[in-house]
């Protein structure tokens, strides 16, 4: 895949369109995974987005920084308070560490984008994003246990193979466009959340007992 101005406005519409199909089907089966459902639908406004950084040929504009909030500060977030509000009340405490690793880095990161610039820059048929990160080798380490360890750890069977994926990708990512990580794994991040519409739509009741014979009545003498 290229990525361009084109390919995120074809793939943020297609994405964006399996969220709204996510969304419709958790407000009718699953209403806890709405945040879950809804996913895709952020992921692929983030991809629209990003097109029109391609079309302002990068910089420091507006979308610049809606771009960077929603990858940045917002993403761990939604995430890991996402697979909070599926997971049983008795089973939260698995949750621990990928939460507050994801509150914590999100606290981190929305002040260096209140304090610092960001800025964006086309390279080649990739885009990079400029924002001079403190301790960034931790921020990552808590980036990616707020999102992938979050789904690792869930215990759904679907949010576990988007967290394989997105952390297959992460590695990917990292080997290959090193400089820019962030906007490559948001692009393989949304492209692997359709997965979730199926896992929404799995059967969450238990299935009726079945009965070996016909029910005896009691007789009463």
């Amino acid at each position: 895949m290229c990525w361009s101005a084109s390919a995120d406005l074809v793939a943020g519409g297609a994405i964006s369109v399996v969220g709204v199909a996510c969304v419709t089907r958790a407000a009718r089966v699953r209403r806890r995974a709405l945040p879950l459902a809804a996913l895709p639908l952020l992921l692929g406004a983030h991809q629209l987005v990003e097109a029109v950084v391609w079309n302002a040929g990068g910089g420091t504009g507006p979308a610049t920084l809606v771009w960077a909030v929603i990858a940045l500060p917002l993403l761990p977030l939604w995430v890991s308070f996402g697979v909070l509000c599926v997971v049983p009340r008795r089973e939260r405490r698995r949750l621990t560490i990928p939460v507050t690793a994801a509150v914590v880095t999100s606290a981190v990161l929305a002040y260096v984008l209140v304090t610092r610039p960001v800025a964006a820059e086309i390279r080649g048929h990739t885009m990079g994003y400029a924002i001079g990160l403190p301790y960034a080798p931790l921020l990552l380490a808590g980036y990616l246990l707020g999102t992938i360890g979050a789904l690792v750890v869930s215990g759904e069977k679907g949010l576990r193979l988007l967290g394989v994926l997105a952390g297959v990708g992460a590695a990917l990512c990292a080997m290959v466009w090193r400089w820019e990580f962030i906007s490559t794994w948001c692009a393989w991040a949304a492209l692997c959340s359709v997965v979730l519409y199926r896992w929404v739509g799995a059967e969450q009741s238990a299935p009726p007992p079945q009965h070996s014979g016909p029910v005896q009545g009691s007789q009463v003498a």
